[in-house]
């Protein structure tokens, strides 16, 4: 273990393997052999300016006064964590608002992250008359997009901007304008993703590393860097992955430059050719080719031809849930049934719960009276049930806190339930399940309901999503954190949907095929069944290429 002047050590100065917590300015602190790994991809020389705008504990500035790094200049806003040995170099003030002067070649580290939503005051008000953000960004922006922004104005011509951030401010729509900015500004010469391995403890989010230059002059392609471990890194895989060496789990591989006005897929062009392909598939007849992703894109969506809605908010699930106890007629009369996300599979459920559902009972008196055994189970849950989340309401103790949709659950409707977030390590596919009438989602499901002018059935829609283009799609385009998909309003409404064209007879027959099959297939299970559906679909969007 190497010992600094102040003979503590690095690892206990630093390390948030030691240090989970994180501090009211939204850091994470970075382990010593990532931070070294970043200070290794910079192409800098002993006299090279060098900042890093949220110091934190110093571990950057450690790294490079080793390598002998010569200019370095700092800023952190939090005076608890610069080391002593650094009060010279980091300035106690903050980056986002610092008056600087200068110019770098590397700009280095790891900005804080923060949404709005959780950003201390001074930090809201400090935002709300900065010009840079004002101009750029908005209450819906992460505070890290200003380092981000700032940085590159700050960087001189070929400098370097080498970061370590979550992976969602690449695909998401209130970081365009971010996007934008640096592709304006520069291109990207490397990135790492490093999915769902454990780089800081107790956070399970996708990070990445990326190395950006400014330049006028762009470069057609970027090194991608994909390592799928959930393991914990070492210095020996770190090497590895920036020597392009040949490992388990890792994955090179040469991407054009991202666009402007899109999102930023981390695959291959091989990958992204086949969106761009099924996205064609799914468009409106007579649409003009777009760009892959740009909100320009006129394909048909699954928003376009359905409703959606998340499932309702007991507040308590153990208080609602029956679990087989003895109830009187009345009592059955006053339930909802229930299909929860674990008892989903792709096109069928497998259980229903029943729940109690009181929320059309005003007074606690006629609920003792005319709900005996409800009463007694609701009121042995009493004290949590006052402390659920109110909805800014006073909601009694036996009723639900949120029915958002209950109108559309209430639907004599057929449906098709999803998992609000499902884990796809381990699996290629999504669990859309048809559900019949008088079916509900609670929290953990969402669910989807055809429009009244959509001629397609629910069946060829339920088949459609549980397809495996769906899951491509949704793997490269969805809201994905780590190995975790999303399936929000937002995120399903935006599915790709290939409708059927009803001046087409050959269309129309494959249409009722698969309606067929999916029927049959929901009552059998028959796998075969399958293969002929998936037929039915390359003939109406093709065989990817």
């Amino acid at each position: 273990m190497i010992e600094n002047k102040n003979t503590y050590t690095i690892t206990e100065e630093i390390s948030i393997v030691a240090e989970t917590s994180k501090n009211r300015y939204g850091q994470y602190f970075t382990p010593e052999i990532i931070a070294n790994f970043m200070v290794n991809l910079a192409n800098i020389n002993s006299n090279s300016d060098i900042l890093e705008s949220s110091s934190g504990k110093g571990i950057f500035l450690e790294l490079l006064t080793r390598k002998e790094y010569n200019n370095l200049y700092a800023y952190e806003l939090d005076i608890t964590l610069i080391p002593n040995k650094f009060k010279e170099i980091v300035k106690n003030e903050s980056f986002v608002s610092a008056k600087i002067d200068k110019k770098f070649d590397l700009i280095i580290g790891n900005p804080p992250y923060i949404r709005w939503k959780n950003l201390e005051t001074e930090l809201k008000q400090e935002l709300a008359t900065n010009h840079l953000w004002n101009k750029h960004f908005n209450s819906l922006c992460d505070y890290s997009y200003i380092f981000i922004l700032k940085s590159i104005e700050h960087l001189k011509e070929n400098g370097e901007l080498i970061f370590i951030t979550p992976e969602y401010w690449l695909n998401t729509t209130h970081s365009q304008t971010l996007r934008n900015y640096m592709l304006q500004n520069g291109y990207f010469e490397e990135i790492y993703h490093f999915n769902e391995t454990p780089i800081f403890d107790n956070v399970t989010v996708s990070i990445i590393i990326f190395k950006f230059i400014k330049s006028k002059n762009k470069k057609p392609f970027l090194s991608l860097t994909k390592y799928y471990s959930n393991k914990k890194l070492t210095s020996s895989i770190l090497q590895d992955l920036q020597k392009k060496k040949e490992t388990e789990f890792a994955e090179y591989i040469e991407i054009s430059q991202f666009k402007e006005n899109e999102n930023w897929l981390l695959t291959s062009n091989d990958i992204k050719k086949e969106m761009l392909y099924f996205e064609n598939k799914c468009k409106v007849n007579g649409g003009s080719e777009q760009t892959l992703f740009s909100t320009e894109v006129k394909h048909v969506t699954i928003g376009d031809i359905c409703d959606i809605g998340n499932g309702l908010v007991s507040g308590l699930d153990k208080a609602f849930q029956l679990n087989g106890e003895v109830l009187t007629e009345k009592e059955k009369e006053y339930q909802l049934n229930v299909i929860k996300a674990k008892d989903l599979k792709p096109f069928y459920y497998e259980n229903i719960t029943n729940y109690i559902y009181l929320n059309e009972i005003e007074e606690e008196q006629e609920l003792i009276n005319k709900f005996p055994n409800y009463y007694n189970k609701l009121f042995s849950f009493k004290d949590k049930l006052e402390k659920r989340y109110q909805y800014n309401k006073q909601i009694p103790y036996w009723k639900w806190v949120f029915l958002r949709n209950l109108n559309l659950f209430k639907s004599e409707k057929e449906r098709i339930f999803v998992p609000c977030k499902e884990r796809i390590s381990n699996k290629n596919y999504f669990r859309f399940a048809f559900a019949r009438t008088n079916l509900f989602p609670t929290q953990d499901v969402t669910a989807i309901f055809k429009k009244v002018n959509t001629k397609e059935s629910i069946f060829y829609i339920l088949s459609f999503l549980n397809n495996y283009r769906v899951f491509q799609w949704l793997l490269h385009n969805g809201i994905v954190k780590g190995n975790i998909v999303e399936f929000s309003e937002r995120p399903i409404a935006s599915i790709p949907f290939r409708k059927i064209d009803w001046n087409n007879k050959n269309e129309i027959e494959i249409h009722d095929k698969i309606v067929e099959y999916t029927k049959e297939y929901i009552q059998t299970k028959s796998d075969e069944l399958l293969k002929q559906i998936d037929k039915l679909f390359n003939k109406l969007v093709g065989i990817i290429i």
